[in-house]
């Protein structure tokens, strides 16, 4: 990597020629910002996307290189894990899937929560609890994970 750019494009040099990966093409996984995925000096394999002449332009992608990840979580669906709440939302909690710190987010939809976890309008875990969920879809196309955690308790 030769360095990276603020406004959401990283460079790479491909022998003499400066290539750029544009940011939805770093990772499968969310980030804030392209140095949480690579950094310059950095040597990594990526996929040519395309070449254009004028303005000479080569694209390239790090992810084209790898498996989706969150296909891999359709094979678990109906599993129980336990994962932190990440997000608060009106109507409900974001919890990470994955064991890893860039895990997958889905959602338990306030319905889904355990009885005595809804107060009112109010939700009665924080960010940061662990949360035992059942993962019920996976979406891939649209990256939507559908989580439950009062089916979760039930069979516990």
């Amino acid at each position: 990597m030769t360095r990276i750019a603020d406004f959401g494009v990283t460079f790479a040099d491909i022998g003499g020629f400066e290539a750029m990966i544009n940011i939805p093409e770093l990772s499968w996984r969310s980030f804030d910002h392209p140095s949480d995925v690579v950094s310059v000096g950095e040597k990594v394999d990526a996929e040519i996307l395309g070449v254009e002449l004028l303005p000479e332009r080569v694209s390239l992608s790090l992810k084209a290189l790898h498996e989706d990840p969150m296909r891999l979580l359709t094979g678990q669906i109906g599993r129980t894990v336990v994962g932190p709440v990440t997000k608060l939302l009106p109507l409900g909690v974001l919890v990470r899937v994955e064991e890893a710190a860039n895990g997958f987010e889905g959602l338990v939809h306030m319905s889904e929560l355990r009885e005595g976890q809804l107060d009112g309008t109010d939700i009665a875990v924080r960010v940061g609890d662990l949360l035992p969920v059942r993962i019920l879809d996976v979406d891939p196309t649209r990256r939507r994970i559908v989580l439950s955690h009062r089916q979760a308790v039930a069979e516990a």
